[in-house]
């Protein structure tokens, strides 16, 4: 039995929740809220979350370790060491484009958020998801990595949902591979069902 702790985003844990959904892992979703965060915060390794607590094991933290060890757990990292490797670099692409995402997000002075946005959108997100659909377009396969879904999948249908909500709804209209990608992963019937049945959140 797992316990995901985490606050009521989407955000990191999204594709943590995805792969359990789409395995059909029982698991308790815990939801701590934002002003209760302080008094948590101590009792977690680096005072961050996601965490996940396994039942006889302990607890992993850091979003995108739990999110393959589930991935290793449930066999969606590819069908051999290169494609889990392969997975490794686009998850890690995606963590980068998110450094960049942050720095807008998080701005509070209007003009700077107004011109970091305008980076993302004209520099950042060209050079990452531009690379990705042309990688996509030249593949005969519809998932990035072999012939078969990976969390590298899940990561990308998440991060794009992520960023048309929190940065620009069209951003991702060029990026029609891409697009279809994320299509084909959330109409997966567990993965839809959960996306239909999930919170309403902020973000």
């Amino acid at each position: 039995m797992y316990k995901l702790i985490y606050f009521n985003f989407r955000a990191r844990a999204e594709p943590i929740r995805l792969i359990l959904a789409l395995k059909g892992i029982p698991y308790e979703d815990i939801r701590i809220d934002k002003e209760n965060w302080p008094e948590h915060k101590n009792s977690f390794t680096w005072g961050q979350l996601p965490a996940l607590e396994i039942e006889g094991e302990g607890r992993i933290l850091q979003s995108i370790a739990i999110t393959r060890y589930l991935a290793r757990k449930y066999n969606l990292i590819g069908a051999n060491e290169y494609e889990a490797a392969k997975c490794d670099e686009y998850v890690d692409a995606l963590s980068d484009i998110r450094i960049e995402w942050k720095k807008f997000f998080f701005e509070e002075d209007k003009p700077k958020q107004d011109e970091l946005k305008k980076m993302l959108l004209e520099i950042h997100f060209p050079n990452y998801f531009g690379k990705f659909e042309s990688m996509s377009k030249e593949s005969t396969s519809p998932y990035l990595v072999g012939k078969q879904l990976t969390w590298a999948d899940l990561l990308m249908a998440h991060t794009l949902e992520y960023y048309q909500n929190t940065v620009d709804p069209n951003f991702a209209n060029n990026y029609t591979n891409l697009l279809k990608l994320k299509e084909s992963v959330y109409k997966i019937p567990e993965i839809e069902t959960w996306i239909q049945s999930r919170p309403e959140t902020a973000r």
